[in-house]
């Protein structure tokens, strides 16, 4: 019977070592799930990126106006017979008393 006892408690040790420190331990698990919410987040935000980015392609595929738009913005483009004014703001002192 002691020896019984004896090798249950070995095996029991012996589960237990495995369980926390052998290979597919708890703490292992538990690195493994945060890493798949990680990957979950990015692809999510890689997604919401992905649906702004298509947004932007139907709408240079559809529309004229967006098009135009994108050229002027981002290129600077004019159309022709079009004259283009820039109002830069003066640069006043706070301090002056003027």
């Amino acid at each position: 019977m002691r020896l019984l006892k004896l090798f249950l408690v070995l095996l029991l040790v012996a589960l237990q070592y495995r369980l926390w420190f052998g290979d597919n331990s708890l703490p292992e698990y538990w690195h493994l799930q945060e890493e798949v919410a990680r990957q979950a987040e990015t692809n999510e935000k890689l997604r919401q990126r992905n649906q702004v980015l298509i947004a932007d392609i139907e709408d240079l595929r559809e529309g004229e106006i967006a098009l135009e738009e994108r050229a002027r913005n981002e290129l600077g483009l004019i159309k022709q017979d079009e004259t283009f004014f820039r109002l830069v703001p003066t640069q006043t002192n706070q301090y002056d008393d003027n």
